[in-house]
């Protein structure tokens, strides 16, 4: 699992970064390897590559030759890479230019411009250009965060330039650009909701954590899984301890992934050894079981509560998945992303490709691709109905909740209220939703709280559990994630008569 500006999602979508690292990737750290096919016991089929590889070079030279018009032979080996990994049928295993493999290396360092947003190619055409572009999380304490665009939100438009029928570079390379200079985008929010936005590019860097206490509960937020994340996620145990906490929040939502040896040495400040997931392939070195290092700093007697949702994918799956198929932790919220496959990316002379290698699979033995992982409680924030979706449109446009903070950047919860209450007298929408909003909107303007107890209902049905002094006896009723996959297998064929 790797850094990377792009990102894997499930079915239908490729999912790409602009902001940083977020999806299982091992980098290989050789050139591009030998590129003939392999039967399934491993030996070359010489006659076929052979033929195959004569074919291709025939054509190759044939355009060369005989195209209407003089193509640059550059054009024609993009294309051909391109063909030869999307026939693979894989979202995951994709062709990347010249200029995406930059992109890569600048996500990596960190030092780029851009929104601060995780977003997947809708609907992706064979010939690589897509119908909509999907936000798949925002990155927090982002210009795209602060701008209050959502996960699912789709991005219609950019700087009035429709997405369809974009490529995914070309969306790329229009949110990117330099810092402090402005891009709209046209969001569509459900059915009927659509609204501009205004972004002003930033110099993007990956956070790894946040942390704070909630009484004597420590909260962890892991952003992402990068090289640091481990030793901020330390950090704040340390932290957590010299405070005398009791029991431990860990909220992985809208972790979009990162790194596997993150995830592995992550996993191994609560698990004491031990399987945290495995890889298994039809390649011997990449099947392998991934163990607990012995490093762990919370003790089994502190409680446990994972926050997941559909913004939790890959590395922050595998971390959530250890800690419930080992009966560590118990899980708060909906059901995550669904992405268990494992990718290398391999440079060549100009651009690179990533390739799917390898299944990863939880301790119980379960791949949870498209599947995700279901919480042992779900807790979901409520759906808009298409009347209260055209009354929020309205809203929204109106502009009036961003001029109420910018008006008062600090106001009272009493002031908030007030407003809310006025808001919902004039759009009938349900003044406690009005007031998450405005509070949404008055964090997004400065330096966000680690945590919104107040509004933030999957996290207070955590912080109720574990001050509830029934944890052990939910632990002892949860199951494994191959227990809840038997069973819903059973439930799905017919009974015998």
């Amino acid at each position: 699992m790797k850094k990377s500006e792009t990102i894997s999602r499930t079915m239908i979508s490729r999912l790409w970064v602009i902001a940083g690292a977020v999806f299982c990737l091992l980098f290989a750290a050789a050139s591009a390897p030998y590129l003939a096919a392999q039967g399934r016991d491993g030996n070359v089929k010489t006659s076929d590559s052979r033929r195959y590889s004569s074919i291709i070079q025939n054509v190759f030279d044939f355009i060369q030759r005989h195209y209407v018009d003089e193509v640059d032979p550059r054009v024609i080996y993009e294309g051909a890479m391109s063909g030869m990994l999307n026939a693979l049928g894989d979202p995951y295993s994709v062709y990347m230019p010249e200029s995406e493999m930059a992109e890569l290396n600048d996500t990596t360092r960190g030092n780029f411009g851009g929104v601060g947003l995780y977003i997947s190619a809708g609907d992706l055409q064979s010939d690589g250009t897509m119908d909509y572009v999907e936000v798949a999380a925002p990155m927090e304490d982002t210009p795209g965060w602060r701008a209050g665009i959502n996960p699912g939100d789709h991005i219609i438009a950019i700087n009035n330039e429709t997405t369809a029928g974009m490529t995914m570079e070309g969306v790329l390379s229009r949110l990117r650009g330099i810092p402090g200079e402005k891009v709209t985008v046209m969001i569509r929010r459900g059915e009927k909701l659509t609204f501009p936005v205004d972004i002003v590019r930033a110099v993007i860097e990956v956070p790894t954590t946040k942390f704070s206490m909630i009484g004597d509960i420590g909260y962890l937020k892991l952003i992402t899984f990068t090289p640091m994340t481990l030793d901020r996620a330390r950090d704040a145990l340390n932290d957590f301890k010299a405070k005398g906490y009791t029991s431990l929040v860990l909220d992985l939502r809208n972790n979009y992934g990162g790194l596997l040896d993150s995830a592995v040495g992550v996993s191994s400040l609560f698990l004491d050894g031990g399987v945290v997931v495995s890889t298994k392939s039809r390649i011997p070195g990449e099947t392998r079981n991934f163990n607990a290092r012995r490093i762990t700093m919370v003790s089994e007697e502190i409680p446990i509560v994972v926050l997941i949702n559909k913004g939790s994918a890959s590395a922050s799956e595998i971390v959530a998945g250890a800690l419930k198929d080992r009966g560590r932790a118990y899980l708060v919220g909906e059901k995550s992303s669904g992405k268990g496959l494992v990718q290398q990316v391999y440079p060549l002379e100009s651009g690179g490709f990533k390739i799917t290698t390898a299944r990863y699979y939880t301790p119980s033995d379960v791949n949870i691709d498209k599947i995700g992982i279901p919480p042992d409680r779900e807790v979901l924030f409520p759906d808009f109905t298409e009347a209260d979706a055209e009354k929020l449109s309205a809203l929204i446009r109106s502009n009036a909740i961003r001029s109420f903070i910018e008006a008062n950047p600090e106001a009272s919860p009493d002031a908030v209220n007030a407003f809310a209450g006025t808001l919902s007298r004039e759009y009938g929408l349900d003044q406690t939703l009005l007031r998450r909003l405005v509070r949404n909107e008055q964090n997004r303007t400065s330096i966000a709280p680690v945590y919104d107890l107040e509004y933030d209902i999957q996290l207070q049905e955590a912080v109720n559990i574990l001050r509830g002094g029934n944890y052990r006896a939910l632990m002892q009723n949860t199951k494994t994630l191959k227990v809840l996959q038997e069973e819903a297998v059973r439930e799905e064929l017919p009974l015998a008569s």
